[in-house]
């Protein structure tokens, strides 16, 4: 297997900007790795501050244009910040994995912000990839993520933005913590599916001949839908044992079936409404 890689790098330090002691450096960084004919192909893209911006074509390669943009409140501060902050790119057979890499990484894997550190690095992640590729894509702050024309498996996470699906062919998750969600389906999903939001609309847009068991739940909100449905039996209450009594507690979600019933596609929006469309209307 060929691996290329070209990278075309802008550093404009002739546009450093000097508002209030503060200073802004840009760079582009262009990427190209080719995959094999064998599946199973995946992007993985770790973000943190930022936007990602995921393109299905028919092709073989990875294309990869990252804007990052760093802010800092003195030239110390930037140089920290570029010692500090790395995109970490790695291939493994036919997974290419993106991961931004800081001091704000946790052990555990997770993920805390320094409200005091001096700087700001943002990456803006647009791809392009083989249309069958499965698609990993998570950020926190400052960006969307938008997905076109992917026919693979997905499982999207943003914390304080909203996530874009249009053409999708695949099954997955996809949740916006504080975002709303909006996915359209070129070929309805096949597999288990999820889609929610904390603080958010949650918007699916099946094609006309889905056939699918629906459940959904939500608390300061509607459930809206196109399809005629079926209401299915409620699961059994959870039973817990508290010294000599029996408390019974309700999962609180509804169940309905689309059709003739199929795979199960969840929707969970706390604070806003659940719309389950038909693309025929």
């Amino acid at each position: 297997m060929q691996n290329r890689s070209s990278i075309t790098v802008g550093l404009l330090l002739g546009s450093l900007a000097m508002l209030a002691a503060d200073m802004e450096q840009s760079e582009t960084i262009q990427k190209t790795y080719t995959l094999s004919g064998a599946a199973p192909r995946k992007v993985f893209v770790d973000n943190v501050i930022g936007s990602i911006h995921v393109t299905g074509y028919a092709g073989d390669e990875i294309r990869l244009v990252a804007h990052k943009r760093l802010r800092a409140d003195s030239q110390q501060a930037a140089e920290r910040a570029q010692r500090e902050v790395k995109l970490d790119i790695r291939q493994e057979d036919n997974t290419v994995s993106f991961y931004v890499d800081g001091p704000f990484r946790c052990r555990d894997g997770g993920v805390h912000m320094d409200r005091r550190p001096g700087y700001e690095v943002k990456y803006d992640f647009d791809l392009q990839v083989p249309r069958d590729a499965a698609i990993d894509l998570r950020t926190i702050n400052d960006g969307q993520i938008t997905v076109d024309n992917v026919a693979g498996d997905y499982d999207l996470n943003n914390i304080n933005g909203g996530i874009e699906m249009n053409d999708a062919s695949g099954s997955g998750k996809v949740y916006a913590l504080n975002g709303r969600v909006r996915v359209t389906f070129r070929e309805n999903p096949r597999g288990a599916s999820s889609f929610g939001s904390l603080n958010g609309e949650v918007r699916v847009s099946f094609q006309p001949d889905l056939n699918a068991d629906v459940r959904f739940k939500t608390f300061n909100g509607g459930v809206y839908t196109d399809y005629p449905v079926a209401y299915l039996p409620a699961p059994a209450a959870a039973v817990e044992h508290q010294g000599s009594r029996y408390v019974y507690k309700s999962n609180e979600w509804s169940a309905v079936r689309v059709g003739h019933g199929g795979p199960e596609l969840s929707f969970d929006a706390f604070n806003g409404n659940i719309r389950i469309l038909s693309r025929g209307q």
